[in-house]
């Protein structure tokens, strides 16, 4: 008995020196777990199929070229180049519309580009070319909300090798269907799944040209948004979301995507940057919380157990690839956040080349972004994860307001205050932190707010200087909104 009372002793003293060695940002949490799938948002994603990306991505590289010249060029054949292009993707949304009763507003922003303008892209677009972007508005419910926008993207122009040359020359097939048809589907995709459903807040659903002259169109597209005050809160750009199938390939992942978003924003000013270095927020910039909440919706709904269907967000930690760009860029240097989806690996035969199939027995590669590289499936599983995180985001109330913590004396504990989000619909707000090398959130203190809307205070037995915290507002269906890093 002697021996079982000093055992019992000696575990209880192990028990109590291990949660007495526990770090106070573990000893007063709650591990974050996922949120539990809003049915809604999971019956439109099962309505995604490889089929309709197939049919999306072969049709638009039916038009032969998608060269953003060829808007202008005089001698094609009919339902060939970009105009017919565009008004094959404005079809599909009025289509949708139709569907719906009416449910998208779609709309064209177009312009003429002007090489005299002295733009960076002026040698890549020799003489003054219209543009358009093409794009489905699908306005919130709620009045207040709708003010509240999230975006997807992809662009429909495609170049093929003889532009390298001579970017007047707009001859030769350029199919296009990694590069971008695929980023298309994935926005054609959501807005036909989407509509189906009626969100508070609005969702733009966007295919835009000139990108691979030089992130014209897209350019072009941030700055009316800028100019005309939309409230974009989050942007999805898709561009090479095709999964690459080259025979052979064993590299290629089919079970993740990469999504890049930037750090510092492009946008901030000298004094900005310097006080996101003082505060050490280089990694919590709105971009990089739009990709951390796309990694925590593909916890929700993609990233199960079953390994043939599961599919995970893979978080880069920079704007985008090495020598690379992307639209993206475009709403970062307008001051939106904004983050890129492409595939794990890229095969450069297949994107930007003439179309070349080597003579029976040759061991060549096949050039040209042609149809049967494009992984149907694996568009889809994008087309899934650009939905669900559109879909959580425009449920979710919008984010806190003048998040701060107090600092204003020494002290080993942390004191946040905010202010609702704009639009209301709070159900609570949790309180989320993470380990300072850490990536995503760990921990989790949920917060119900007074009844009266006002300013909202906690305060935690938990190091400020130890973490790093951010603050959401989450409704009453559990739909989370984007984290907000007080100042």
């Amino acid at each position: 008995m002697q021996i079982q009372r000093a055992l019992l002793f000696c575990g209880l003293a192990f028990l109590s020196h291990v949660a007495s060695s526990q770090p106070d940002y573990q000893r007063h949490a709650t591990s974050l777990k996922p949120a539990p799938p809003d049915p809604a948002i999971a019956r439109a994603l099962g309505s995604i199929t490889a089929a309709q990306i197939d049919q999306t991505v072969k049709t638009l590289v039916s038009f032969g070229t998608r060269n953003t010249l060829t808007s202008m060029d005089s001698n094609l054949a009919s339902g060939q180049g970009i105009n017919a292009a565009a008004d094959w993707i404005a079809s599909q949304f009025e289509e949708f519309s139709r569907q719906c009763g009416g449910c998208l507003e779609v709309k064209r922003d177009t312009f003429v580009a002007d090489p005299a303008s002295g733009e960076s892209w002026a040698r890549r677009i020799p003489k003054a070319t219209k543009i358009s972007n093409v794009y489905a508005v699908m306005r919130g419910t709620d009045p207040e909300q709708a003010k509240r926008m999230v975006l997807v993207t992809g662009h429909y122009d495609s170049i093929n090798s003889n532009v390298f040359a001579n970017w007047s020359d707009t001859s030769g097939a350029a199919p296009g269907a990694n590069d971008d048809a695929s980023g298309v589907a994935v926005s054609l995709a959501c807005a036909r799944a989407l509509s189906k459903l009626k969100f508070p807040s609005t969702i733009v659903f966007v295919a835009v040209a000139g990108e691979e002259q030089g992130l014209v169109g897209s350019g072009h597209l941030a700055k009316l948004a800028k100019s005309e005050g939309w409230q974009l809160e989050a942007v999805l750009n898709n561009d090479i979301v095709g999964g690459n199938t080259t025979p052979g390939d064993t590299l290629q992942l089919k079970d993740r995507v990469r999504v890049f978003s930037e750090g510092a924003p492009t946008a901030a000013s000298a004094q900005e940057q310097q006080r996101i270095r003082a505060l050490g927020k280089e990694n919590d910039s709105s971009s990089r919380e739009i990709a951390r909440a796309i990694a925590d919706v593909d916890r929700s709904y993609l990233a199960g157990t079953n390994p043939h269907t599961r599919f995970s967000a893979f978080l880069v930690e920079r704007p985008d690839r090495y020598l690379r760009g992307g639209d993206h860029s475009s709403f970062n240097r307008e001051g939106f956040a904004a983050v890129r989806f492409t595939e794990w690996r890229e095969d450069f035969n297949h994107q930007h080349k003439n179309v070349v199939r080597p003579a029976a027995g040759s061991t060549d590669p096949v050039q040209g972004d042609l149809p049967e590289f494009v992984d149907f499936k694996y568009v889809a599983q994008v087309a899934r994860l650009n939905a669900a995180t559109l879909a959580t985001l425009a449920f979710a109330p919008g984010e806190p307001q003048k998040v701060a913590i107090e600092a204003k004396a020494l002290g080993n504990g942390t004191t946040l205050t905010w202010e609702p989000p704009l639009g209301g619909g709070v159900a609570h707000y949790e309180v989320v932190w993470r380990e300072t090398t850490a990536f995503d959130w760990q921990y989790v203190k949920e917060v119900v707010p007074a009844a009266e809307a006002g300013q909202v205070s906690v305060s935690l037995p938990v190091s400020k200087d130890n973490v790093v915290f951010g603050v959401r507002a989450v409704d009453a269906k559990g739909h989370r909104g984007l984290v907000v890093v007080p100042e």
